[in-house]
């Protein structure tokens, strides 16, 4: 009998137990093609980007289903958007996904148990739990990604001007006055609710981790560097 969790719930306190034969697949590529007139096959092109992909979990209730369904109801549909979603399947990642229901229970003898299948429509990654801590770098230190291209988010200490590199991409700070965060997947800088966008001059575009090696490097008034790498695989 196993666990999912929905933003740090679990769904055992419902009564609900899942079956997770459903949550190895992979999402697919979003891509597109076109027949060419006299030529065999068709033109393909990748549109950069995978698809969200849908994830089931067979469920169950075996006792007090009045109850527990009532508040599965509840916590399920109450909450609509994106949510975290995590099973003891896969205990080192998690998606991000939403429930639009419905909820169709299959109930048993005098309606004290049922079946269900619990569908969510998931962003096609699965995050690392180990990519959403900071990892501190010195200048000239490699971080190793085995997984997928990661679009980090960057904190830099420091004051006045400075540079840095992360792999093929340079970031020019023009002024810094303690601190400065770049997310790379927005492509924004801020420190704390104040816009930095006018401080900084990307070169080679916003930084990736590509998989492999990807060396960072940092000089000027940037005094230390943390990294929140957004590992994630699929």
């Amino acid at each position: 009998m196993h666990n999912l969790i929905i933003d740090g719930q679990s769904l055992k306190d419902f009564g609900i137990y899942v079956s997770g034969e459903n949550t190895y697949n992979a999402p697919a590529w979003a891509v597109e093609t076109e027949p060419v007139p006299g030529r065999h096959g068709e033109l393909l092109q990748l549109m950069d980007r995978m698809e969200p992909i849908s994830v089931s979990y067979p469920a169950f209730i075996r006792t007090m289903f009045p109850a527990y369904s009532a508040q599965a109801r509840l916590y399920l549909l109450g909450h609509p958007g994106w949510r975290r979603i995590e099973d003891d399947y896969h205990p080192e990642s998690f998606r991000l996904g939403y429930f639009a229901g419905p909820l169709d229970f299959d109930t048993r003898f005098l309606n004290l148990s049922a079946e269900l299948e619990l569908v969510f429509t998931c962003q096609p990654q699965r995050w690392l739990k180990s990519g959403k801590t900071p990892v501190g770098v010195t200048s000239g230190q490699a971080l190793t990604n085995d997984w997928m291209p990661a679009k980090p988010l960057i904190q830099l200490t420091g004051t006045g001007a400075g540079e840095l590199r992360v792999g093929s991409s340079t970031i020019t700070i023009t002024e810094m006055e303690g601190g400065l965060t770049i997310d790379c997947d927005v492509q924004n800088a801020y420190d704390g609710a104040e816009n930095r966008n006018r401080t900084i001059k990307v070169s080679g575009g916003f930084p990736v981790l590509e998989a492999g090696e990807t060396t960072i490097t940092y000089s000027g008034g940037i005094t230390s560097v943390q990294i929140t790498p957004r590992w994630w695989t699929v």
